[in-house]
């Protein structure tokens, strides 16, 4: 791979042609904020929060870094007074959109973005439409929300607004949700989600209750296999314990 020369804030950073600019800042542990960028499901640039200020053959532009190959030579600033009010005016909006959300909230007070008379406030939602938890739950082949509707009524839903029948609560989108938006309510044995009750089975190891059927049955269709209800903690045990009778 072709060696570039990436400098950040004045720090000189190694990285190879095509390399995303946030994961170069991140491995040399520079911090670029975000907030709908996730290490699993990389590439939504929805936030833009991560926007930086680029310097190429003499010539600036703003660009966001969870999404901009490095394909020269550049110089990178992160944190420049351009891009500070730049996220400033960006959070100032996403605190309007979602007043309750604590990471917004949080970004807001390190960027001094306090609340504005421009941005009517909407009290009833902490949705940002980053679209991660759809695009989460079409990745793993359930299809049991999407974006609906259009301009200011968009949100995510299931289908018609109802309880979906390719739900298989496996809580993905909750996970992935930067602002805590959908609620998941779990008990012992049983979990609730968009509006949907799910029986949880019982790990045959250590008991607990940690998957729903419809997860279950799931993963045995797509693997082709009946898979052992076994919880990833007493995996990952079974794995340790099998590795030291080998190196025994």
């Amino acid at each position: 791979m072709e060696k570039l020369s990436v400098v950040v804030n004045g720090m000189a950073c190694e990285a190879g042609k095509g390399e995303i600019l946030l994961d170069i800042a991140r491995r040399n542990g520079i911090v670029i904020p975000t907030l709908c960028h996730n290490e699993v499901l990389k590439g939504q640039a929805t936030c833009r929060i991560c926007v930086v200020e680029v310097w190429e053959k003499g010539k600036k532009k703003i660009v966001t870094a969870c999404i901009y190959p490095v394909l020269s030579d550049i110089e990178v600033k992160t944190h420049s007074e351009e891009i500070r009010s730049i996220r400033k005016n960006i959070l100032m909006l996403l605190k309007a959109e979602a007043p309750e959300s604590i990471e917004i909230q949080k970004l807001a007070e390190e960027y001094h973005a306090v609340s504005s008379s421009r941005f009517k406030v909407n009290k009833k939602n902490n949705c940002v439409m980053c679209g991660l938890c759809a695009r989460a739950c079409e990745e793993l082949g359930s299809f049991a929300i999407a974006t609906v509707k259009r301009g200011i009524e968009k949100s995510v839903a299931p289908p018609y607004e109802e309880p979906s029948e390719t739900c298989i609560g496996c809580g993905s989108c909750a996970f992935v949700c930067p602002t805590n938006t959908i609620e998941l309510v779990e008990e012992t044995s049983k979990r609730k989600i968009w509006g949907k009750e799910f029986e949880k089975l019982e790990c045959e190891v250590c008991g607990k209750h940690y998957v729903t059927r419809e997860q279950h049955d799931f993963m045995n269709k797509k693997l082709g296999e009946e898979q052992e209800l076994v919880c990833k903690a007493c995996k990952q045990r079974k794995f340790a314990e099998a590795m030291i009778e080998i190196y025994k």
